[in-house]
């Protein structure tokens, strides 16, 4: 049966087993396609009967319900380390958002490994502007000198770059992010991670684009510090508190430049100087948002209970289905590939690039009722998320991006750019 036939596509729905998990999510069967998971999840039908217990709990108990939610960051990023990171209990905390837990981390390193003024921070130019943001802020204040190279705009950084980049000695501190918002390219975790090792530089890692979709190890890869939001692939909701990681052994040598009550030693000993809570909890700041934190936690059981075995295989078929449709449909249309074709070099989401792609992707989503989005400058980006897209989905998106661009439809939309693609 050919790929582009959809009984091809209704096969693997039929032997998919991790197709029990979408009737968990909140899907309106009358709905558009949806091919934008890589940006926010879809709701968990949990988390609705989660949040509306602590809304409970905070009508009848009150103040006293903080006896049970003072200790739901470590929990839940309990939850994260062991079932989906690769790491221990205490390595990870749910707390802040990505870039403030960035500058946390960051900070941290720069301030515990003593580096100089003439020492660089390192990043590669197609890393997510959020991450270059706040380390151009960084260097601004401590006198140092951002340096970022250019990766290969497809495979993105490889230990290759990390090295030449790191060979004279010059670098402190490297950010880079385990998949590329952009291309969907998979970074080599461990071996960028010893590169700079190597060179007596630290990394902090971007997990936002692979918590969820992706198997991560990430003790096992040597990796100290790393970051990600939550409401992609743990489908935390819009704008869910993020986590930080701190392996263990490098826990006691770092302190957050961000002294908040959360991190102290004795939360309630309030009449004292700040003194660092022992271990990752160090790494809090203010108090946390408790329904967030209780839907991260929430999606982060349901990816666990699929397993990351089982949904990396499921992305890697769905993400070889969109190439394979596109190489048959699109390619004549113009469209290139934007995205490593080898399955192990990329993450959950395709990247197709065309000189049209913004009132392309204004076309799919207005006329042929699909939502994907669209980054600078010619991207039109595809995520799958294995717990709730169908392969039957990913076939249809393909067919109605096809006939569309082939009707022209996308000359007739108002192309005017809004503020969020």
């Amino acid at each position: 049966m050919a790929v582009t036939d959809r009984a091809h596509a209704e096969d693997l729905d039929a032997a998919d087993p991790l197709a029990r998990f979408r009737d968990r999510f909140a899907i309106d069967p009358d709905g558009p396609l949806y091919l934008d998971g890589n940006s926010l999840g879809r709701l968990p039908l949990a988390t609705r009967e989660r949040i509306g217990g602590v809304l409970d709990a905070w009508a009848t108990r009150l103040v006293g319900g903080w006896s049970e939610w003072i200790e739901l960051p470590r929990r839940a990023g309990d939850v994260l380390a062991e079932r989906l990171l690769g790491a221990r209990p205490g390595e990870v905390l749910v707390c802040d958002s990505t870039t403030v837990n960035l500058y946390k981390l960051c900070a941290a390193a720069l301030d515990a490994y003593r580096l100089s003024a003439q020492r660089a921070v390192i990043t590669d130019r197609g890393n997510f502007p959020t991450d270059r943001y706040v380390l151009e802020g960084l260097c601004a204040q401590r006198g140092l000198v951002l340096r970022t190279f250019a990766a290969d705009e497809l495979l993105g950084p490889q230990p290759e770059d990390l090295e030449r980049e790191l060979a004279d000695g010059a670098a402190a501190l490297v950010v880079l992010s385990h998949v590329a918002y952009r291309s969907g390219a998979l970074a080599d975790m461990a071996a960028l991670t010893e590169v700079a090792r190597r060179h007596d530089a630290h990394v902090v890692w971007d997990l936002s684009h692979s918590v969820g979709a992706l198997p991560v190890a990430l003790d096992d890869a040597g990796v100290e510090l790393a970051v990600g939001c939550s409401y992609k692939y743990l489908n935390g909701g819009p704008g869910a508190p993020a986590w930080l990681y701190v392996a263990t052994d490098v826990q006691e040598r770092l302190r957050s430049p961000i002294w908040g009550w959360f991190g102290q030693e004795d939360q309630f000993a309030m009449e004292r100087d700040y003194a660092p809570a022992a271990g990752i909890d160090r790494f809090a700041a203010g108090t946390p948002s408790i329904p967030g934190v209780a839907a991260v936690e929430t999606g982060a059981r349901i990816a666990a209970e699929a397993g990351m075995a089982a949904v990396r295989a499921k992305s890697l078929a769905q993400t070889e289905l969109i190439i394979a449709l596109a190489d048959a449909w699109l390619a004549p249309l113009g469209f290139a590939l934007g995205t490593p074709r080898e399955p192990g070099r990329r993450g959950s989401h395709v990247a197709l690039r065309h000189p049209q792609a913004w009132p392309i992707c204004r076309a799919l989503i207005e006329r042929g009722r699909v939502v994907p989005d669209f980054r600078e400058p010619d991207t039109i980006r595809l995520g799958v998320a294995p717990l709730y897209t169908s392969f039957a989905e990913v076939w249809d998106a393909l067919d109605r991006l096809r006939r569309l661009v082939e009707a022209g439809e996308h000359e007739h939309v108002d192309a005017t750019r809004s503020r969020v693609t």
